[in-house]
């Protein structure tokens, strides 16, 4: 560190974070990413640096109470929320995004990042909306994929101004590739300008695109100013700009990563003499000012030992999560509720992968699962890979249970002297790398299975995580007990 510049290397968090907004209060730089179906929702970083990042809030609990949220028979993969617009005003945060299970518009509103956050809707459907105050007292959003289209809405952020603007002011071209969506709004120095992912026409490749304008009805200018295919990534694109406090501009900008998912980079912009942004080349190292150096960032992932009252915001349920069966304080106890298959296993908690590579192990205490019950330690995707212990009539049995692009099947099974065991997995990420391997510890690693092939689907839309999971196939319940996860990034 020199002068308060602190260093370090894309991509940021090595962890999944997609869609980010970024916005500065003060001293302080906000991060809002998309959660999708993860529970509790819409997660907000926080930073003093723009090169590392805490935890500082989830917006909601749960989003909705429906069948799909909460696995009843349905489920929200591939869904949830999407793209937020992170923005504050007048003393007040504001979080604006759709869900596409629910087709809604949600607004969230704060007078601290950290809450109580209030809830409502605007009436409408917006993609991946961008949300502007504007210095004359009106309120913009703009939204669409292909066709960009801004609206504007009432003070109160309920839906469309009567008699408000609302047209489209930007169009990419036809064809049979990705249009401009992921929308980012801004007002800077009396000019409107605007950033949007796109795709080359002949190939997948991200490539982001900003527009510039006099006046919010335009007419807008604009042309693609980052198109790189840095570190192996299939390019670099969408995410929001910000300014620092001595008028240093940067953009926070996501590159896909295959099956750990979509990761933010940090990226030097400024502007040139036209008022047009101009973005520097994608590079592996970073440095940015601090605002407050000596800050000590707590981890984004972390070992457990579970001896809290409550979990740490680092672990996310996959869907809704039900308090009434699972408890914390000596260790991560779940009930068995029924599910037909891994992916329908309610309470399953999870944390994010990390790039390029990570591994973790937990005990798992199955001596009082019944009959049907399945607990251990999951690869979640859906490409996911399930490594428990199964309670049969006459015992216990360690079993692998894998998905490809088909059904379910049992890769391996083992047998189980006694009721617990130490069960692991580990990742590798990276172009042609993308895998996972299974474990169990005794003693020593002995390896369950083989190397078993992960990718980023759009079935599930996420990155790889791992899971913690408790379910039963048949009708009794019973509960299983995690203990001393050890989370590892080497």
């Amino acid at each position: 560190m020199k002068d308060n510049i602190i260093s370090g290397t894309n991509p940021l968090t090595r962890l999944d974070y997609p869609d980010p907004d970024v916005i500065r209060v003060g001293d302080t730089y906000y991060m809002a990413s998309t959660t999708m179906y993860f529970m509790p929702g819409c997660v907000i970083l926080r930073s003093y640096d723009l090169v590392n990042w805490e935890f500082a809030a989830h917006v909601y609990d749960r989003l909705e109470d429906t069948p799909r949220q909460n696995l009843d028979g349905a489920n929200a993969y591939g869904n949830g929320m999407w793209a937020p617009t992170l923005r504050y005003h007048d003393g007040v945060f504001h979080i604006v995004f759709i869900a596409n299970d629910t087709h809604k518009t949600y607004h969230f509103s704060a007078k601290n990042i950290e809450g109580p956050w209030t809830k409502s809707c605007i009436a409408g459907f917006y993609h991946d909306p961008s949300l502007l105050f504007d210095d004359d007292g009106k309120v913009y959003i703009m939204y669409g994929n292909r066709d960009i289209r801004v609206t504007e809405l009432k003070k109160d952020l309920s839906g469309p101004e009567e008699n408000g603007l609302d047209k489209i002011v930007i169009s990419d071209e036809k064809g049979p590739f990705l249009g401009y969506e992921g929308c980012h709004l801004y007002k800077i120095g009396g000019r409107y300008y605007a950033f949007f992912i796109h795709s080359l026409k002949e190939r997948w490749l991200r490539v982001e695109a900003a527009f510039t304008a006099e006046n919010i009805e335009g007419p807008w200018v604009g042309k693609d100013v980052i198109c790189d295919e840095f570190d192996g990534t299939t390019g670099v694109a969408q995410g929001g700009i910000v300014d620092t406090p001595d008028g240093k501009w940067f953009g926070v900008i996501f590159g896909d990563r295959g099956a750990v998912g979509r990761i933010p980079n940090l990226v030097p912009m400024s502007f040139d003499e036209t008022g047009f942004p101009v973005f520097e080349k994608v590079t592996k190292e970073i440095s940015a000012p601090s605002t407050r150096p000596g800050h000590v960032y707590k981890p984004l992932y972390f070992s457990d030992d579970f001896s809290a009252e409550k979990l740490d915001p680092a672990w996310e349920f996959n869907h809704n999560f039900d308090k009434m069966h699972f408890r914390t304080g000596s260790g991560f106890e779940a009930d068995a509720l029924f599910a037909p298959s891994f992916d329908y296993a309610k309470n399953t908690v999870t944390q994010r992968a990390l790039f390029p590579r990570c591994s973790a192990e937990v005990t798992v205490d199955a001596k009082n699962l019944e009959k049907g019950g399945f607990a251990g330690i999951a690869a979640m995707q859906y490409r996911y890979g399930a490594l428990g212990i199964q309670r049969k009539e006459d015992g216990f049995e360690i079993v692998l249970r894998l998905r490809d692009d088909g059904e379910e099947y049992i890769a391996e099974k083992i047998a189980l002297e006694g009721f617990s065991a130490r069960l692991g997995i580990s990742f590798e990420f990276g172009a042609g790398k993308d895998c996972a391997e299974f474990y169990v510890i005794d003693g020593e690693r002995k390896k369950i299975g083989e190397k078993h092939r992960m990718t980023f689907d759009l079935k599930h839309f996420t990155g790889c995580r791992f899971g913690l999971f408790c379910y039963t196939s048949g009708e009794e319940k019973g509960s299983a007990v995690f203990r001393d996860f050890k989370y590892d990034d080497r």
